[in-house]
This record gives C-alpha cells, sequence and structure tokens, in this order.
C-alpha cells in the first residue's frame, strides 16, 4: 500500500512538474513568441510596417503630411462568443441593421455559424458607428483597428499621390517610391520574432498653398469655357523642383475604387499632345542659336504658305508683310516659324529638338512617363517640318514642353525636373546663355504687346498656343482646339514658371481668352505668396 501510494504521488508530481515547466516554457521563455503571433492572428497586421509618410513642404520649409497612415477602426462579431453568451442573433441582427448598413438577413447569414470566431460586419467605421455599436453592448459584437493609407487633403495632388492598394502603391509617387516607403515586414521563425521596420518618410517640393491654388485656378477655367479637362504645372527653373501639378479631372485616393480608371493618368507625365504655337519658341531659340537668323532678320510674309501641295495659313488667316523674327514671336506668325525653319535646314532643327530633349523622357521622379513623338520628321516631307515649327503634327508631355522652356528662363541651362526634395541635377544646355537672353526679350516683349498676361510692376514672359486636336479615327484634325499658355516670371530673374491648358473649350476661344488670364491669376498669386519684389518700373 505505502509502495503504490508513493509510485501515484510520484507519478502526479512529474505531471504537474511537466506540466509547470510547460507553462512557463511558453508564457515566460516563449513569451514574446506566442504573444506576437496571437497578435497576427487577431489583427492581421502586427508582422507588416507601418508605411513612411509622404510630406510637402511649405515656404518655411515645414513639412505637411499629404499622405499617412491611419489607424481605422472596424466592426466585427465573433459568432462563437455570442452562441457561448447565449444572445438571441435574430434581435442582434435587427439591432445592427441600421448601424452596420446590412439587411437583417444577410447580417444573420453571416452570424448564424457558433463555431466561427471572426466575421467582420463593417470594414472601416466611422466615428458614429463606433459610438452606436458602442451603446448596443451586444456581447460577441467588437470593435477592432487596422491600418489604413490616408490623406488628409483629400482629391489635393492625387495624381501626384496615385494611392495605396492591398499594401501595394499605385500610379504616383506611391507606386514609384513604394520600396522606400514599404519598410520591412516582420517576421516570426522558430522562437524568434523579428519585429517590422517602419517604412521612410519621403518630403516633395510640392508647396501645399501654390499647389491648392493651381488647382482651384485650373478647374475654374475648365468650369468657365466648359472644357473636357486640362493640366497645371508649375516648377523652379533653377533647379528643376516643381512646386504644382495637377490634372483635371482628378480622383481622391481615398476612395480610389469609386472614380474610373482613366482619371489615374497624370496627363502632365503620361500623356502627350500637339503643343501648338508654344512650340514655336523653341524653333526660334533653334534658329537664333545656329546663327540661320537674327531677331531682326526680316522676311515678307503673304499670309500664307504652299508646302507639297498643302497650304498653311497664320492663325488670324492674316498677310502681315515684312516682319522681323522678333516680331514673328510677338504676333505668332505660322509663315514666319516655317522661314526660321528653312532657313537651318531640316538637320539642324532636327539636331536642336533633341538637344531640348523632346525624343527622350525628362527623368522625372513620378511612373510611366512617355516620349512624345517626331516621327513625322524622320524621312518627313517639306510640310512636316513647316507644321512642325509651329508645333502641328508633333506631340510633347506638358512636363518636356515646360522642362525646355525653362532652359530659356535658365540662361540655356536644362534641369531634371524633380517632385522629391533633392540635389539638382543638370540635363544639358541646349543654346547659349545669350541666346536664352534674347529670346526671355523676346517673350517679355510679346507679353506687354498682347497685354493679357501682363502684371503691374513685373516683367513677365509668355508664349501662347493654340493647337488643333488631331481625329484619331478619322484622321485629320477635328473641329476643337487646346489651348496652352507657358511663362515665367519675374523675366531676368525667374521665381517659377508655369504652364496651364487646357482642352477643347466650348466655342473654340483663343488662348489669349482662356488660359493666360489664369496664367495671369496664379503668377500674382505665387508673386504675392513668396513675397518677390516688382522689378519693373511703371512710367
Amino acid at each position: 500500500m505505502g509502495v503504490r501510494f508513493i509510485i501515484v504521488v510520484a507519478f502526479f508530481a512529474a505531471l504537474y512538474g511537466w506540466l509547470g515547466f510547460h507553462f512557463y516554457n511558453i508564457q515566460i521563455r516563449q513569451g514574446d513568441f506566442y504573444a506576437a503571433r496571437a497578435a497576427s492572428q487577431m489583427l492581421g497586421r502586427s508582422l507588416e510596417p507601418i508605411r513612411g509618410d509622404i510630406m510637402m513642404i511649405d515656404r518655411d520649409g515645414l513639412p505637411i503630411p499629404l499622405a499617412i497612415t491611419k489607424n481605422h477602426p472596424f466592426i466585427y462579431a465573433s459568432p462563437e462568443q455570442m452562441a457561448r453568451e447565449g444572445v438571441d442573433i435574430s434581435q442582434a441582427a435587427t439591432q445592427l441593421e441600421p448601424v452596420v448598413g446590412m439587411s437583417v438577413a444577410d447580417i444573420m447569414q453571416r452570424i448564424n455559424n457558433p463555431r466561427d470566431p471572426f466575421v467582420k460586419l463593417v470594414r472601416s467605421a466611422s466615428d458614429d458607428i463606433v459610438s452606436q455599436i458602442k451603446e448596443l453592448n451586444i456581447p460577441g459584437i467588437y470593435i477592432g483597428e487596422r491600418t489604413k493609407r490616408y490623406y488628409p487633403y483629400g482629391a489635393l495632388a492625387s495624381h501626384i499621390l496615385g494611392f495605396v492598394s492591398n499594401n501595394v502603391g499605385q500610379y504616383g509617387v506611391e507606386a514609384y517610391f513604394n520600396e522606400k516607403l514599404s519598410g520591412v515586414a516582420g517576421e516570426i521563425s522558430g522562437t524568434t520574432f523579428t519585429a517590422p521596420e517602419r517604412g521612410q518618410d519621403i518630403q516633395l517640393t510640392i508647396n501645399p498653398i501654390i499647389q491648392s491654388r493651381a488647382e482651384k485656378i485650373l478647374a475654374s477655367t475648365i468650369t468657365k469655357f466648359n472644357a473636357k479637362g486640362g493640366v497645371v504645372i508649375v516648377s523652379e527653373p533653377r533647379t528643376g523642383a516643381i512646386k504644382a501639378m495637377a490634372g483635371n479631372p482628378s480622383f481622391d485616393p481615398n476612395n480610389f475604387g469609386s472614380a474610373k480608371m482613366s482619371r489615374f493618368i497624370n496627363p502632365a507625365v503620361q500623356k502627350i499632345y500637339e503643343p501648338g504655337s508654344v512650340f514655336k519658341l523653341i524653333t526660334m531659340a533653334a534658329a537664333l542659336s545656329s546663327g540661320s537668323v537674327t531677331p531682326d532678320t526680316t522676311y515678307v510674309d503673304y499670309g500664307t504658305l504652299i508646302r507639297n501641295g498643302r497650304v498653311i495659313r497664320n492663325w488670324n488667316h492674316r498677310a502681315h508683310g515684312e516682319l522681323t523674327m522678333r516680331e514673328v514671336i510677338e504676333r505668332s506668325i505660322n509663315t514666319g516659324t516655317v522661314f526660321a525653319v528653312e532657313r537651318m535646314g531640316r538637320r539642324v532643327f532636327l539636331e536642336y529638338i533633341e538637344k531640348f530633349g523632346f525624343t527622350t523622357e525628362t527623368g522625372i521622379d513620378l511612373p510611366g512617363e512617355v516620349v512624345g513623338s517626331i516621327r513625322s520628321l524622320i524621312n518627313g516631307r517639306d510640310i512636316n517640318f513647316a507644321t512642325a515649327s509651329y508645333g502641328q503634327g508633333i506631340s510633347v508631355t506638358p512636363i518636356r514642353m515646360l522642362t525646355a522652356i525653362n532652359a530659356i528662363a535658365n540662361n540655356g541651362v536644362m534641369m531634371r525636373p524633380r517632385i522629391m526634395v533633392g540635389e539638382p541635377e543638370v540635363l544639358g544646355r541646349p543654346i547659349s546663355a545669350e541666346v536664352a537672353k534674347t529670346m526671355t526679350d523676346i517673350m517679355v516683349s510679346s507679353v506687354q504687346r498682347n497685354i493679357l498676361a501682363d502684371i503691374r510692376g513685373y516683367s513677365v514672359a509668355g508664349k501662347t498656343g493654340t493647337a488643333s486636336v488631331p481625329d484619331l479615327v478619322r484622321g485629320g484634325y477635328k473641329d476643337a482646339y487646346i489651348n496652352t499658355y507657358v511663362g515665367f516670371a519675374p523675366a531676368h530673374n525667374p521665381r517659377f514658371s508655369i504652364l496651364i491648358r487646357i482642352d477643347e473649350p466650348e466655342g473654340n476661344p483663343l488662348a489669349g481668352e482662356s488660359v493666360v488670364p489664369a496664367f495671369r491669376d496664379l503668377a500674382e498669386f505665387i508673386l504675392l505668396h513668396y513675397g518677390i519684389a516688382p522689378d519693373k518700373i511703371e512710367s
């Protein structure tokens, strides 16, 4: 009897000893591991890193968040717990119906499984829904939290930002810098738990005040002229830094699922168009740089030209007689730029088109950049080179067009456009500082002659462009136009440059009537915002 008793006691002592060691092993030695695994199973998020923030910089250098990762409450049920608590699921479903936005039948179908430990009811709950769920206090109905990308300013700069879907950046800087923003996921290997590493924050060159104002002016102009869309870009010619970039129509990255996919494409970088008369600046800069003409070289404008059986007319269908090259730009004369191209020759013209970068990407730090086309000039006829001289029959992206104009503004040096804060990068020097100054003087006199873009107290350099829209179905051109304006100020010490464009405005107004007033409004705002002193003495 004594031996048996000792054996039984020893057996249970060993058993409890083993259980005690097992509990010690789980709770103490491997506690961190099991706690991490439990949290991972419950929230599904503990191994995922927090995505880095995207910031823009105001004029004082202070960072302002454009995209952050935020905890969002969600509502879920534990049918298993509800069954254990004896909850009447029919009554619970009736109480939940007005709160979670589902029918009683749908709720019943989700929670009518007593073996199910987890059923999501509301993916992203508002504060009001959370408050109502707390008031109902139904056993087995819980409030959880998950991380979600959040854009505090809604649609502001949406084409720059893109959005995040399934933890992967889509479009914009969310896609371009996805690896940097994503961070490194945590790991569980055996008894080892490696915590996730937070993604890096990135700072954009975008100025929030200028971005907001640019978007409002663009939207207002599009509405006023019932246009199909538009683009605006503001940059610093000396550094290539983009201070604002917007396309319209846009989208809200917080609700990207409700937008058409076509709205995600950034029209400033990912769409091409025929630039029209703004390209005359490139043509004339090339002719001056090659020594083919001077600002005072003259020719006689008869109003029309015929090349390869095709008639070329001036935009106003008028003849102007003897004109200088300076006047060709001031009055935007088509036949004058044809004269300039034929003076320098096809080969030289093509060389300068390449020097200004129109056959390559700008290298801007945004995804999906496309390159315009000059295919019509490869083994092209006289008519192809003639129309290209004033920006028809060739295509560009808005960012490439502004980058080329910035070379004129920046003493002939072309900078890589950039969205991310960093060191400026030179792309090349297509023209000399002397030619750049001459072209700037011509652009200033063009503004003064046409008045509309003139700003009291400031010298402004600019040029309009009104281009026909190609008919991609039947060939030729539609009875519709694209209006563009490019310019910079103060002209001889530019702090900023602007390209603004609207597509197919109703009634086909000239650029001087539509985008030039919009340019002036935005330029005046930026001059005031930066506190730039006037550089011109008024008479």
